[in-house]
């Protein structure tokens, strides 16, 4: 199956044709030209039973509301981009606890929804997955827990391991062969770790050092100067050093690596560097990290803003691409695309976040860029691919 270009070409009422088959590029999951929207006032409250229904379960109260409530904001314009009249999103609220996303699914299925996207806590996917398999449902949740992933649910979230693996085999060619780890001690940084261990063994590499500092202490100079520890040869035993951080944490850690005398040494960063501000700290400028292509998302979060009025979370176009590619698979096969199958497609789809697909253990995959630091913000270093290779 060629890639599934999903053009989400439906400005002010007018679709646009979309075709899977014979294109060899991914679905396109919106128009690059597309034209500023007006708000939505009501996109819900239909009730042709014709159309098909695809659940969008989101912690609307409770713990996380206010990313749902974004997350819901986004999908609203992927409707009115992509969406016609045959297709109907059915919002539930998740209340942000398993129970309340659980519920939210039967209710959801219960009004005949054929897709669910969501739940966004990762703790909440089994739940809805139990609810969602009695009814031959899929589910395409907004977790970047890839361990939830598999039978009938697909991850869509930034998956850590991706970010690693592509960092690596760049840094593998750009001859670091030795790596080091400074990761907080919690799930996030523990995973990092592993798929560094990993991703650096697929290319020949070794890591040299792994330290584990307490994300919740004010003072990480212990961890910071135990990494630092010279070798045999009186300095470091690494040459690349990967730093799962964000914001003045990760500026404060950059910072300390000189004053202990690691210098000369590539710092790489994940894809929770992406949006922040690094070239604030002259000591993380020349890092590199993988993370979607920015310009793509460029036309959207002015959008947003301007529908909104205030600047869209990053993970908003997660529900974006995830309602658009429902939509746009509704458009192609009439309420009949939401199957293993189809969502497995070895092309992919392309979105707001570049090129992805989702393999057969369920765990997305993401085309991203290499990105480097410079005072005067990131630059795209390696472009993203713009489709998967045949084969791979």
């Amino acid at each position: 199956m060629a890639v599934i270009a999903l053009a989400l070409a439906v400005a002010l009422g007018a679709c646009t044709e979309s075709r899977v088959a014979g294109t060899g590029a991914p679905v396109q999951l919106r128009d690059p030209d597309l034209a500023p929207v007006e708000p939505i006032v009501d996109p819900y409250g239909r009730s042709n039973p014709s159309r098909t229904r695809v659940a969008l379960l989101l912690p609307l109260s409770g713990r996380g509301s206010e990313i749902g409530q974004a997350l819901l904001n986004a999908a609203q314009m992927a409707v009115f981009d992509a969406g016609d009249d045959n297709f109907e999103l059915v919002p539930r609220d998740t209340g942000g606890t398993p129970q309340g996303a659980a519920e939210a699914a039967r209710l959801a299925i219960g009004d005949g929804a054929q897709l669910i996207l969501g739940p966004f806590f990762g703790t909440s996917v089994s739940d809805v997955r139990e609810v969602a398999e009695l009814a031959g449902i899929n589910v395409v949740a907004f977790t970047s827990d890839r361990t939830v992933a598999g039978r009938n649910v697909f991850v869509m979230g930034f998956v850590p391991a991706g970010d690693v693996e592509q960092i690596v085999r760049y840094s593998s060619s750009q001859g670091h062969f030795n790596f080091a780890a400074l990761a907080p001690n919690n799930p996030y940084g523990q995973t990092v770790v592993a798929a560094l261990e990993e991703s650096a063994a697929s290319v020949g590499a070794t890591v040299q050092r792994v330290e584990f500092y307490d994300p919740n202490s004010a003072d990480q100079s212990a961890s910071v100067e135990a990494i630092a520890e010279p070798g045999l040869f009186g300095t470091v035993e690494y040459d690349a050093i990967l730093i799962p951080e964000t914001g003045l944490k990760l500026r404060a850690l950059a910072a300390m690596l000189p004053f202990f005398d690691v210098t000369n040494v590539q710092i790489l960063g994940t894809g929770i560097w992406d949006g922040a501000e690094l070239g604030l700290e002259p000591d993380l400028v020349g890092s590199w990290y993988a993370a979607p292509q920015p310009e793509l998302r460029t036309e959207f979060e002015r959008r947003y803003r301007t529908l909104f009025g205030q600047p869209s979370p990053r993970l908003a176009t997660l529900a974006y691409d995830a309602v658009a590619l429902a939509a746009a698979l509704n458009r192609m096969s009439a309420g009949t695309g939401f199957d293993t199958l189809t969502l497995t497609s070895p092309s992919g789809f392309a979105g707001l976040d570049g090129v992805f697909r989702f393999r057969q253990d369920g765990v997305v995959e993401r085309a991203q860029a290499i990105l480097e630091v410079t005072p005067d913000g990131s630059v795209v270093r390696v472009p993203a691919a713009q489709s998967f290779a045949a084969g791979t």
